[in-house]
């Protein structure tokens, strides 16, 4: 990464070394670890709630207005507030403790969505509070992107990830394929309900199990405004050719996030066929949101398990055009089955992230990580956002499966193009070494 290249203590580059020279990690060996289970069950805690609350969102908005672009619109509506939250705010957890901004965050998300299950707050109120939510999601996931380095170090970093990530992945897929059941049998604002107390249970968790660390800057009167440590930030991510081409690998995703957008839609159109059976619209939407998740928990498995540390950089681009790749098929209108298949195939593509998440880390330095998550946060959720309202306008007018399948062909293209400047990148850095040596 040239100059953006983290400082790092000797410790920390002999064990990074060591990784990167094919030495890995143990799940059980991650595990072990006190802080890093603290953050991971918190995690798989928050997310359960949301996936309840987002399956009920997609089925009840798209059984009153029967529009894919409604559909499509609300369910970006919980993107959007991260494009601004991430690069404002998300510096927070540079500038102060990060385990102490995860607490206020989740504290504050634990009395907003409190609010949101009384059945007397009113329509506009729940809106302004479900964009609060998730504007706050912004400072907590850089905090949390930002801490885990210092918990886990070298090839346990890319375990870990690959344990948060499938734990993400997961835990959209069961509230997904069981959303729909859940929200029938308790009701929507005790899916809310439920929601809130895992963001307390969050927070019991953190204060119980992550040790108080000092903020990244030391508080001497020079703190940076935010406005400032934005621009740095961007100029920090965009500088560099290498970061630049692993941020377009992560954003990459707004192409196989799309068809998630379009699910109820699509399950409508699946339902009308004989292919189906008996399998009601809301089973049906659950099923094709929870194939993808599905998908990307089995790709991080091998992806980790199997893929030794000095090769996963490798098999990156390659990984990126399969994330998007099995999606073509649609445009042949295929069963459900074959549709399910191809969205799981999707997902193990995914994993192509886990590569470029930890060459990112590397990349930049421990007391400006956090501003720089948070800024590739705010585009990971932009393109995921506008690629959902861009697919739900064009279903309205070509339908579902025209418009997964053109979502799979840009993809492929961008993801070759991003596979070939990744290529000459590295090519660049061998020959450098090799000249060096030479030297």
């Amino acid at each position: 990464m040239g100059a953006m290249r983290a400082r790092r203590p000797p410790g920390r580059h002999r064990r990074a070394d060591a990784a990167a020279e094919g030495q890995r990690a143990t799940y059980r060996e991650v595990i072990a670890i006190r802080e890093f289970r603290a953050l991971w069950y918190g995690q798989g805690l928050s997310l359960l709630g949301d996936q309840l609350a987002q399956v009920a969102l997609a089925v009840l908005v798209y059984d009153r207005t029967r529009s894919a672009l409604a559909t499509a619109a609300v369910y970006a509506l919980t993107y959007l507030p991260s494009i601004v939250g991430g690069p404002l705010l998300a510096g927070l957890a540079d500038r102060f403790a990060r385990r102490g901004v995860m607490l206020a965050c989740d504290l504050l998300r634990f009395v907003l969505v409190a609010a949101m299950a009384l059945p007397v707050t009113p329509f506009w109120a729940l809106c302004v509070l479900v964009f609060l939510v998730v504007l706050l999601s912004a400072p907590f996931s850089a905090a949390r992107a930002a801490l885990l380095p210092e918990v886990l170090d070298g090839d346990a970093y890319v375990i870990g990830s690959a344990l948060q990530n499938m734990t993400n992945q997961a835990g959209q897929m069961l509230g997904f394929a069981a959303g729909g059941a859940v929200i029938a049998a308790m009701g929507p604002y005790r899916a809310l309900a439920v929601d809130a107390a895992t963001f307390l249970a969050s927070a019991l968790i953190l204060v119980s199990g992550v040790r108080r660390r000092p903020a990244p800057c030391p508080d001497d009167g020079s703190r940076p405004s935010m406005w400032t440590m934005a621009r740095a930030g961007a100029r920090l991510v965009f500088g560099s050719r290498k970061l630049r081409t692993l941020v377009l690998f992560a954003w990459l995703c707004g192409f196989y996030v799309l068809p998630e957008g379009i699910a109820a839609p699509y399950a409508a159109r699946l339902a009308i066929g004989a292919d189906a059976g008996a399998l009601p619209v809301p089973v049906i939407t659950g099923l094709l949101m929870a194939a993808m998740p599905a998908g990307t928990v089995i790709g991080a498995f091998l992806f980790s398990k199997f893929v030794a540390p000095a090769r996963r950089l490798r098999f990156m681009g390659w990984l990126a055009m399969l994330s998007c790749a099995p999606l073509i098929v649609t445009a042949l209108r295929p069963p459900l089955a074959v549709v399910l298949a191809a969205w799981v195939l999707s997902g193990v593509g995914g994993a192509y992230q886990l590569a470029a998440n930890a060459a990112f880390v590397q990349a930049v330095p421990a007391e400006r990580r956090a501003q720089a998550f948070g800024i590739v946060q705010s585009g990971l959720m932009a393109a995921q956002g506008i690629g959902i309202l861009v697919g739900g306008f064009a279903a309205e007018r070509l339908g579902p499966e025209p418009v997964v399948a053109l979502s799979g062909i840009a993809g492929v293209v961008c993801a070759a193009v991003l596979a070939m400047l990744w290529t000459e990148s590295r090519g660049d850095k061998t020959s450098r070494v090799r000249a060096e040596a030479a030297a």
